[in-house]
């Protein structure tokens, strides 16, 4: 061969070596831990994947720090948009919640401690190899770097096909608004002569054609007689968007949207405001602390004039509960809510926000789940994190019916409901479940003298 050409072949191989070196950075490093996801389920990255193949090519002909830097940087947005994308946040949703992870204990997850040593693993690897010469010139390389991101966003999409209402999920413009405490009618039962309690139950979701969690769902006052001599029960569906707080938002104020406009101002639109304003008692009770998501301060703004968190439901008896949020026993609060109403002074309107069945459930950590066979074998073969789940779900429900079924709690109607679906991580057990509504019960407290003669 003659020396031109000889140049010409060693020319190539240097510019395929420094292709081959970007490929393996900003294809593979950058996506294979989401790509390892596609066979168990995740939400669609598409979008996620052309802005790091974009940067990549801009990036390549940088210097490494700088190179290693914007890699850092797609990378935590990809993680972050993906995390919101399981808890059904949108970015912005997302970026509000980020200020509150230093008040979370992943390290009672063995999902997170696998995840976060991945990711390490991954960024240490990109660390290496971003020291090779990765600044390739030639035209038809640049489109073949092109095409293969854009192949791989292809792929993601049809791998997460009929995944997609699964994930993102934010109220679109002039959706129709619907909600529990609308559908039952339960602020007009506020006519002063009962109490009334709404419990928003953290990840209830609906059944999607699981027989055994549809047989499951509110079973235990289902088979109750003594709610049924006392309460008319009746059960349904609610859409939902979003997360706990959007979920919150949807019970107590009656809108679309989330608690980031109720921090500086007040809202007397609220159901609680509008109860205070009939004369009735308001308390808000949640298992956690009362900073997570500036509780502390929105409830106040939207008319709870009492609020008590973890460290007041501790001191009133309720034992401590580990996971990744770690708390109050969400199985000890219905005691304290009989005591509480028991000893109102006036009708009350009491809220309150569950803890303990956040996913993951662990196994341990005083939740009471080691043995969910007890509550269901068929869910403990097939579907083990939703079986510890029900387990948390089945204990509240017992500690409850046995204090609103109590000869000496006062009338009282109660309305259970979910925030939001359970964001399983994988298929598997994320699609066992509604990905558009959450369920709700209605204990609506039969007249005096219905419940004297059932007596």
């Amino acid at each position: 061969r003659s020396k031109q050409s000889e140049e010409t072949y060693k020319f190539l191989d240097e510019e395929m070596k420094r292709f081959l070196n970007w490929v393996l950075i900003w294809i593979l490093m950058a996506n294979i831990g989401f790509m390892a996801l596609w066979f168990i389920g995740a939400p669609q990255r598409w979008w996620e994947i052309g802005v790091i193949g974009f940067t990549g090519l801009i990036a390549k002909r940088f210097p490494f720090w700088l190179r290693y830097f914007a890699f850092l940087g797609v990378m935590t947005y990809s993680v972050l948009v993906f995390i919101g994308g399981l808890f059904n946040l949108n970015i912005s949703s997302l970026m509000h919640s980020v200020r509150f992870f230093l008040e979370l204990k992943p390290a009672n997850s063995y999902e997170y401690i696998g995840v976060g040593i991945a990711l390490l693993f991954i960024l240490g690897m990109a660390f290496q190899l971003m020291k090779r010469d990765q600044n390739f010139s030639r035209p038809i390389l640049i489109v073949a770097a092109g095409g293969l991101f854009l192949g791989l966003a292809l792929a993601d999409i049809q791998m997460g096909q009929g995944m997609r209402g699964h994930y993102k999920r934010t109220a679109p413009n002039g959706a129709e608004f619907t909600s529990a405490t609308s559908a039952t009618g339960f602020a007009a039962r506020a006519d002063g002569k009962r109490h009334l309690v709404l419990i928003l139950v953290e990840s209830l979701g609906a059944p999607n054609g699981n027989k055994e969690i549809q047989r499951l769902m509110f079973k235990p006052y289902k088979d109750s007689d003594a709610i049924a001599a006392r309460y008319e029960m009746s059960e349904g569906k609610t859409l939902y968007y979003n997360s706990t707080t959007a979920g919150e938002v949807r019970e107590l104020c009656g809108r679309w949207g989330d608690y980031y406009d109720l921090v500086d101002k007040k809202d007397d639109g609220c159901m609680p405001a509008q109860m205070a304003k009939k004369g009735y008692a308001t308390i808000a009770m949640h298992s956690f602390t009362e900073t997570f998501f500036k509780r502390g301060l929105w409830y106040p703004n939207i008319g709870f004039e009492k609020r008590e968190f973890e460290k007041d439901l501790r001191q009133a008896g309720a034992r401590r509960c580990g996971g990744v949020f770690a708390g109050a026993c969400d199985r000890d609060i219905p005691a304290h809510i009989g005591n509480t109403l028991r000893a109102a002074e006036k009708p009350t309107f009491l809220y309150w926000l569950t803890l303990n069945s956040h996913l993951p459930v662990p196994p341990g950590l005083n939740l009471d789940v080691d043995n969910c066979e007890r509550v269901s074998p068929v869910l403990a073969r097939d579907f083990p994190q939703i079986c510890r789940q029900f387990t948390i779900y089945h204990d509240i429900d017992i500690a409850l019916i046995k204090e609103i079924t109590a000869k000496d709690f006062p009338e009282s109607d109660i309305l259970l409901v979910g925030d939001h679906m359970p964001p399983y991580f994988d298929r598997h057990h994320r699609t066992q479940f509604d990905p558009e509504h959450v369920p709700w019960l209605y204990l609506r407290h039969k007249d005096s003298a219905a419940v004297a003669e059932t007596r």
